[in-house]
């Protein structure tokens, strides 16, 4: 007869379950209201993360999930923590996890969500408190591409450097990335190699951004760069990225090409 193991039992660590929060109440005279689950943590206290409960009277309120949180920290809880600035989409603050979704809040609208809506923080990333993680890490990613123009030939001394609409046409598609890394942060190679050297996908399709304009004279140097097995090769095509991009771009299909120049390069 042969002896059955018992199973391994895993734990999340004391201090990382989410317990449940404070309800607060919508107007009594409220005609449409909405619930917003958020997570809630502050590093000054010695509490547990939580989920606390805030119904909305849309009515009183405007269509996205910003305005909703700004509604929040203004009248209803001051301390709710989160990041914002443009209400365009074109700042990338205000970039978090939205119904399981990585998105931009500032243009995700509240219909786009029947019942309830729960509120995370960018997954995987440091928390600093409530909403706001810590990118220190990804801009550092992101400055070691050296995201600039580089060139030896001097530019023209009456104009800019020039291109063709067909050379200029191979930057759309990424000159639009607002830098909010919901790709990355949606990306599990990601969770598990970035802090080994995975690039991720917003600085890997930056990298190629470079690598594509036709003014840039250092693509040799560039490519030489990513040429490691963590920084590019550690993408698995798991394709979260594309998807989940909340300005519809293809960071997947730049790392592809990306890697299909360092095969043609050798």
């Amino acid at each position: 007869m042969v002896a059955l193991m018992p199973l391994a039992g895993l734990f999340l660590p004391k201090n990382s379950k989410i317990g449940k929060g404070k309800t607060y109440k919508a107007p009594a005279d409220a005609k449409r209201v909405k619930t917003f689950h958020i997570y809630r943590w502050d590093p000054d206290t010695d509490e547990n993360p939580r989920l606390d409960s805030y119904e909305i009277d849309l009515d009183a309120c405007g269509p996205m999930i910003l305005d909703a949180l700004i509604k929040i920290k203004d009248e209803i809880d001051s301390t709710l923590t989160f990041r914002r600035s443009c209400r365009e989409g074109i700042c990338g603050s205000c970039s978090m996890n939205v119904g399981g979704t990585n998105t931009l809040a500032c243009i995700k609208s509240i219909s786009d969500f029947k019942g309830d809506i729960t509120i995370y923080p960018l997954p995987h990333m440091a928390v600093v408190k409530d909403l706001v993680v810590d990118l220190s890490h990804a801009f550092a990613q992101y400055e070691s591409i050296e995201p600039w123009l580089q060139a030896d030939t001097p530019a023209p001394p009456n104009s800019e450097r020039l291109q063709s609409p067909e050379e200029r046409k191979k930057l759309d598609g990424m000159w639009e990335c607002v830098l909010c890394f919901c790709c990355s942060t949606s990306c599990p190679s990601y969770w598990w190699n970035g802090q080994r050297g995975y690039l991720g996908p917003a600085t890997l399709m930056q990298a190629y951004r470079w690598v594509q304009d036709s003014r840039d004279e250092a693509t040799g140097e560039r490519l030489e760069e990513l040429e490691d097995e963590m920084k590019l090769f550690r993408c698995h095509t798991i394709m979260n990225c594309t998807v989940t991009c909340p300005k519809n771009l293809n960071p997947a299909k730049a790392i592809a090409e990306l890697k299909q120049l360092m095969v043609k390069r050798g």
